[in-house]
């Protein structure tokens, strides 16, 4: 197949409390402002993207993945892509302009999930007094100090995690680059896909709630893991909470950290890892034992990681429940220590 995605262009998150998640967005983690639309809704952007936004925080009753948007690699990829799409039985919609960009097909995935698809998009411009003295960067290095370059990733939930690697990568062309099966019995508890040379730019853990298109994390890139540590240091200071690391996934390969944003959402910095380029890679399992989380094979995954958004109606939340972040049994977490970058 062509390859019809080039990589994944912004996201959309809700929050009950849009303008407490755009201001640690801006001043605690250093992404840009752009727009405030009359409705409270906030566009963001990483300093390195090179389209007019990376993040879009909306109202919303609770955390949510609203959507997610992948630029497509030409005109006629989009075509093609939407067509195949609809040749699986899946409606969409097209839009002739949104927000930042060109014409666009969008559409609910059979597993819940919103993907909007397009490809004409202006390059940003950068304010004068942003221009970089670099041509190639879209506009100057932040001056926060945990501000990451680049939107990297987002990881979402669904009940069957080989049949939603199988749909997208049937429908789309992702590749799959690996699976994560539990030591214990044969459950594959995670996966991830990438349209390009990352080890992943969407990834999808096992979820068991009956709440469909439900997302796990979002995820941003920083250059260096000197960089990720000073942003953890940045983050606690001004009293965010690390949920997990920073440490080594084995999966991928990237140094990460987790933490929470305000209106409940978890976000993942990460860096390093490697590039896969092999047209027919085959996915590799990996088990715990290995090291899928965590390469060092040396700590749990907090049970915290283990919720995903909105929450499981009726179900307690880790700290509802009064789990403290790395304190449980890993033998009560089933996905203890499971790929989840």
């Amino acid at each position: 197949m062509t390859n019809l995605l080039a990589h994944l262009a912004h996201l959309e998150i809700a929050s009950h409390d849009v303008a407490a998640t755009a201001a640690f967005f801006e001043k605690q983690f250093g992404l840009r402002p752009v727009q405030t639309d009359d409705d409270g809704t906030t566009y963001l952007r990483c300093w390195g993207d090179y389209y007019p936004y990376s993040l879009v925080v909306s109202p919303g009753a609770e955390p949510a993945l609203v959507n997610m948007a992948w630029r497509t690699t030409s005109a006629d990829a989009l075509e093609e892509a939407a067509a195949r799409v609809q040749a699986k039985g899946v409606e969409g919609a097209w839009h002739d302009k949104r927000q930042g960009h060109g014409r666009s097909f969008q559409f609910t995935g059979p597993y819940g999930h919103t993907m909007e698809l397009y490809w004409d998009v202006p390059q940003h411009q950068a304010p004068a007094e942003l221009a970089s003295v670099f041509p190639d960067r879209p506009e100057r290095r932040s001056s926060h100090a945990a501000a990451p370059r680049f939107l990297d990733h987002v990881t979402i939930a669904a009940s069957d995690v080989k049949g939603f690697a199988a749909w997208y990568s049937e429908v789309l062309g992702f590749r799959t680059m690996a699976f994560t099966e539990l030591d214990h019995a044969e459950i594959t508890v995670f996966s991830v896909l990438t349209t390009n040379e990352k080890s992943h730019d969407l990834g999808v853990v096992l979820d068991s709630s009956q709440r469909p298109g439900r997302v796990n994390h979002i995820a941003f890139w920083t250059d260096s893991v000197q960089e990720l540590l000073v942003a953890a240091d940045v983050l606690m200071e001004n009293g965010a909470s690390i949920e997990y690391g920073p440490s080594i996934h084995g999966v991928g390969e990237q140094s990460f950290l987790y933490f929470r944003e305000p209106g409940g959402m978890r976000v993942e910095l990460n860096t390093g890892g490697y590039r896969n380029y092999v047209p027919d890679w085959q996915a590799n399992t990996w088990k715990p034992s290995l090291g899928s989380n965590s390469i060092y094979r040396n700590s749990a995954m907090p049970m915290s990681m283990t919720e995903s958004f909105p929450p499981d109606e009726g179900r307690p939340t880790a700290t509802e429940e009064g789990i403290v972040p790395g304190t449980e049994d890993a033998i009560l977490n089933p996905y203890a220590q499971h790929g989840q970058g």
